[in-house]
């Protein structure tokens, strides 16, 4: 296990110190679990709350890791925790980091769907507040992106490199 405060309770549900439920499974890079015991990646923290500047830092750092599905996480935590006028623009982040995970696991259908389905969150939030350099996040770039993504997918099936595939959430320059 890689030190989280998860436990496994013996004929019952991992629990975490407070008692909620958690999978304390090992997970690989893309979020999938693995076998009790075996090595896996460190998991994102759960309900961190951190400053837009540090999600998209956080965030873009797990995704030149090849990490989407933590970067989801990262982005959902802002998406919980964040004023309400910017969740849509957090859920549809968070969409992206998760159609990319589901592309870079193979799941074709999903990966594409997740994509679009981000970016027209995206989308839609940027056309609702007029905003669309937020935390100098380059939207339009990333809908473009994740359109792109979506057609590859869907024309190449299989899988593609989480790394080499990942978006710069500040546009190219960033």
């Amino acid at each position: 296990m890689t030190g989280t405060s998860e436990t496994r309770q013996a004929g019952g549900r991992d629990r975490d110190t407070d008692g909620r439920a958690r999978n304390a499974r090992p997970r690989d890079g893309l979020g999938r679990p693995l076998p009790y015991g075996a090595d896996g990646v460190e998991r994102q923290p759960e309900g961190v709350v951190r400053d837009p500047e540090e999600t998209v830092a956080e965030a873009q750092a797990l995704l030149d890791a090849g990490r989407p599905f933590h970067a989801h996480e990262v982005f959902e935590d802002a998406w919980k925790s964040g004023p309400q006028n910017e969740r849509g623009l957090w859920r549809g982040l968070a969409q992206l980091a998760v159609g990319l995970t589901h592309a870079a696991r193979g799941n074709t259908t999903g990966g594409a769907r997740l994509l679009r389905r981000g970016a027209g969150a995206v989308d839609e939030w940027t056309s609702g507040t007029g905003r669309p350099r937020p935390y100098d996040l380059d939207l339009f770039e990333l809908t473009i992106w994740a359109r792109k993504l979506a057609d590859i997918v869907e024309r190449d099936g299989g899988r593609v490199d989480a790394t080499a595939s990942a978006p710069r959430l500040r546009g190219r320059g960033a």
